[in-house]
């Protein structure tokens, strides 16, 4: 029997469960996208649709940029759309519980996290500043709680040693649709067998503002790099570049040093620890937090305990391009460090 769905979901990581479950056409019929409404983007703030909505008519179905909040008028457009269960993948809106029970069959969220663990808004990003080796995805009903309704479906993954959180969430996107797919199909057979998640606490996986994405050296390079692949592509980590001129080898840097020159934000979109051999012919294998050693093929940076090689930046206002490019094109003193 075909089950007529509501999709709900607004980013790029929403669009291959929408194309999966639109395209198995035998057992699935999307009735209506639900989506959030078209934002102002870029410099001139001209309005966009989401990734889901662009998608959706693509594939020719209904779109709702419905207000869930404004439940009677909401609840009466599921009534009349006939639909018996929704999908919902990066949706953004928290669902009233009215809402929740204006669907038959009930709201079944992907989840890009191994539920309990990191309930909430950024669980792909926590969960790679964290240092978790395995992470996953995870298919559950929603019901009032943040996270915590019964599962039905799961998968688990490693996370690469160099993956950003943007390439894992791209992975995970793809990998889930099916796993979401078939957590529907059970539901629409009666063959779903829901489990309570166990009770406990476990960490929040709080989302990720431009503020906490501004890069630490004082802390050991392995978290440095973990902060920065947390934060790729989004919000994008980031850090300030300064000339000190008087620069002391042997005093430790903090933001609140003084320097004699306007500092150059600098956005770090790649990185890696850096090569032990590099360090011990150069000779810097104790750069201070921040300091910044250059030459023509390289850029590395000092943190409390080891060093980082910075791969690819982008200067504000700039293009994405290789370190060391952007080092010779910005004429950086032997005194530049990052803070």
């Amino acid at each position: 029997m075909v089950l007529p769905l509501l999709f709900a979901g607004t980013p790029e990581v929403a669009v291959p469960s929408l194309r999966l479950l639109a395209q198995d056409t035998e057992n699935f019929e999307i009735r209506a996208v639900l989506t959030r409404p078209d934002a102002p983007t870029g410099r001139g703030r001209k309005l966009v649709p989401s990734p889901v909505k662009q998608a959706a008519l693509e594939l020719g179905l209904e779109v709702w940029e419905s207000n869930p909040s404004e439940e009677e008028s909401f609840i009466e457009q599921i009534k009349n759309s006939g639909v018996k269960a929704a999908a919902v993948v990066a949706y953004g809106k928290i669902l009233r519980e009215s809402v929740l029970n204006a669907v038959p069959l009930g709201w079944y969220n992907l989840h890009f996290s191994l539920l309990p663990q990191w309930r909430g808004a950024a669980p792909v990003q926590r969960a790679i500043w964290a240092g978790d080796e395995i992470t996953g995805a995870t298919v559950f009903r929603i019901t009032k709680g943040m996270d915590s309704g019964p599962i039905l479906a799961q998968y688990t993954t490693e996370i690469g040693k160099h993956e950003t959180s943007g390439e894992l969430l791209n992975r995970l996107s793809i990998d889930g649709a099916p796993l979401l797919s078939a957590s529907l199909s059970a539901v629409e057979s009666g063959s779903a067998n829901p489990v309570e998640q166990n009770p406990g606490s476990y960490d929040v996986a709080q989302k990720i503002t431009v503020d906490d994405a501004h890069i630490r050296f004082d802390v050991p390079a392995f978290v440095a790099d973990r902060q920065i692949r947390a934060c790729t592509p989004n919000p994008g980590a980031w850090c300030n570049i300064v000339a000190k001129q008087d620069y002391d080898l042997n005093q430790d840097l903090s933001l609140d040093s003084k320097s004699d020159s306007l500092p150059i934000k600098l956005h770090v979109l790649k990185c890696a620890l850096a090569n032990s051999e590099d360090l011990i012919s150069r000779n810097i294998n104790n750069l201070l937090p921040g300091k910044l050693f250059v030459d023509k093929h390289h850029v590395w940076v000092g943190t409390s305990n080891g060093v980082l090689e910075l791969q690819e930046v982008k200067a504000q206002g700039k293009k994405a391009m290789k370190a060391a490019d952007w080092a010779r094109g910005a004429h950086l003193s032997d005194n530049s460090y990052c803070e």
